[in-house]
């Protein structure tokens, strides 16, 4: 279960349907299917039933791992515990969302004191639907509208025979769900529900646009961490006005110092801001942002709130925040470099700030997932000097009697988080890379390094090799280089092959493979006239293949389309084997 790419406008929206069409190689005459549904704000959970019968629910979690909620889930009014008719397949995986609405939110407040109150319906609906007692699940009012299908025995052609089903099983899915054709269809049902909005009983932050047709889902797949045939287009952002107390500067885990604006409290939503981001410093200077300024502040989704403008100056203007010459946190020099506006810390070794961002996401849900190991555990233990680097996590238990005698703590708090850690230590490669925090290297990259290099030990063998790191189709100069730097640096190199010692790092799951692509060297080269490049690309990678943008003696096969050019002529120096688009395809149908 993955997460959606956003769209915030009609360009966007457009931009989706040229890339969907530019991938399959579709022109603009053909008409593609689109089911359009709103989008609503609550927890993605997965069902899966056998033989008709409700055998486990899991919530989304990083996309492939979710906490297991079957318990809970049994006690939600419409979900069936057993699927009605004969027809359903041997197994399904049925996809959708837990909400309340929103009147059901405000009763459920009403009855709760200061403290446990929810900010808004989608934090009532998770913590309702992961309350460890189940009766307390039961006696919230969630609901459940089915959006998705995962694994089924059944091969469905479109989503719409698919929602057909989810009808005769009498599971619920969405009564405003439509089929669109045409950008102008599609933007006529997004204003349309715009102006309704208000009215729908649950709340929604905008529209899901998916492609219908299964079949074409599955030619396009996903890149990272989202399907490249759905988009969500948002609704506007929401406003208000409010002042702006003090700048502060905040130090990021990669040295990073952005400014941020301290304010006076304000209700967007249903939630309260006092806190906004400023980007930047040639973002203050650009919109002439000052202490005492009244401004106009938005926050989309779960966008950290930002400042649009200043709307009215304070009578005595205090002078322009410049960047600081020195780090906040540390002490050391700043600098800027060539082409960034991010001001940077030097002190990568040091640096508190640095270092206690580093933890706080190698810890993260989607880094190691450590649970009751938060930013609050997290700055508490690094101040006290138990945790001071990545390894120092896993020998937490030397300061047990300590940590026992500290608020909040207790023999079985204590306990839970040393099973937390045990259980952290198995990771896949992908979220291993990504938790080390590498600059610019975010869960997609590491997902493509880690495809590439398939083994813990390769990553630390070949990393730094750069010659190695261009060859990796999807990684620019800026990232190969803070890759190469990173692991240049003896000190993360050590980090790296101590973790590797006391984790248990799984190889990458290694794609489906092929008796002459896999684990070969592809070049393409011209035009192709039956799929896209990129099509082309991404169905060699599924095959095990690797993708080169060079020709070298150590590639394998270069594949030609119209007007090669000089990569086909140095495969035919070289001796390397050259294949035409058809026979291309010929192979790997094979």
């Amino acid at each position: 279960m993955l997460s959606l790419a956003n769209a915030f406008n009609k360009n966007d929206v457009e931009d989706f349907i040229d890339r969907v069409r530019k991938f399959l190689n579709i022109d603009n005459k053909e008409k593609i299917k689109f089911v359009c549904e709103p989008k609503i704000d609550g927890l993605s959970v997965n069902l899966n039933y056998k033989d008709g019968i409700l055998k486990s629910a899991s919530t989304r979690g990083d996309g492939k791992i979710g906490e297991n909620v079957t318990k809970n889930i049994q006690t939600i009014v419409g979900i069936p515990s057993k699927l009605e008719e004969k027809n359903y397949p041997k197994q399904i995986e049925i996809r959708g969302e837990i909400f309340l609405n929103k009147k059901d939110f405000i009763q459920l407040n009403e009855g709760l004191n200061e403290k446990n109150k929810f900010s808004n319906p989608r934090n009532a609906a998770a913590g309702s639907l992961r309350q460890l007692d189940s009766n307390v699940t039961k006696q919230r009012p969630l609901k459940f509208l089915a959006h998705g299908i995962g694994e089924s025995t059944k091969k469905y052609i479109t989503m719409s025979e698919f929602y057909e089903d989810l009808n005769k099983w009498k599971i619920p899915s969405n009564n405003l769900i439509k089929i669109c054709d045409s950008i102008n269809s599609m933007i006529n049902y997004f204003e349309n529900l715009k102006e309704i909005r208000n009215t729908i009983q649950y709340d929604i932050d905008g529209i899901v646009y998916k492609v219908d047709s299964l079949k074409l889902q599955r030619r396009l797949g996903f890149i990272g961490k989202n399907p490249r045939w759905a988009i969500a287009l948002k609704f506007s952002a929401e406003k208000a006005f409010t002042t702006i107390k003090k700048i502060d500067f905040q130090v990021g885990r990669t040295g990073a110092i952005t400014p941020v604006a301290r304010l006076s409290e304000v209700n967007i939503g249903g939630v309260v801001i006092s806190n906004a981001t400023l980007h930047n410093f040639d973002e203050i200077e650009k919109k002439d942002i000052r202490e005492g300024d009244k401004v106009e502040i938005q926050r989309a989704g779960d966008v950290i709130p930002q400042v649009l403008k200043v709307v009215k100056k304070e009578k005595n203007r205090k002078k322009i925040t410049k960047p600081p010459l020195n780090c906040p946190v540390c002490g050391s020099k700043t600098i800027k470099e060539k082409d960034e506006a991010v001001i940077r810390c030097t002190n990568t070794v040091s640096c508190d700030a640095q270092n206690l961002g580093g933890l706080i996401h190698f810890v993260s849900k989607k880094s190691l997932n450590i649970e009751g190991l938060g930013e609050k555990q997290i700055n508490q233990f690094y101040k006290l000097g138990f945790i001071k680097n990545f390894e120092d996590i896993f020998y937490i238990n030397r300061y047990k009697n300590i940590i026992l005698d500290l608020e909040g703590w207790g023999e079985l708090s204590f306990q839970n988080l040393i099973k937390s850690i045990e259980k952290s230590k198995s990771i896949a490669l992908d979220k291993f890379i990504f938790s080390l925090g590498i600059r610019y290297v975010g869960e997609t990259l590491s997902n493509l390094i880690a495809k590439e290099f398939l083994t813990i030990d390769a990553f630390i063998n070949s990393s730094i090799d750069k010659e190695r790191l261009f060859n990796i189709d999807g990684l620019g100069p800026k990232v190969i280089n803070s890759i190469y730097d990173y692991m240049q640096n003896k000190r993360n190199q050590q980090i790296v092959l101590n973790l590797s010692k006391i984790l248990n790092i799984a190889n990458f799951k290694k794609p489906k493979s092929h008796k002459l692509f896999s684990n070969k060297n592809v070049v393409f080269t011209g035009t192709l006239s039956i799929l896209s490049r990129e099509e082309a690309k991404y169905l060699a990678v599924q095959l095990g293949a690797k993708i080169s943008s060079s020709v070298t003696s150590k590639t394998d096969y270069v594949i030609v389309g119209k007007n090669p050019g000089s990569k086909a002529k140095k495969a035919k120096e070289l001796g390397i084997s050259i294949l035409s688009e058809d026979d291309w395809i010929k192979k790997t149908s094979s």
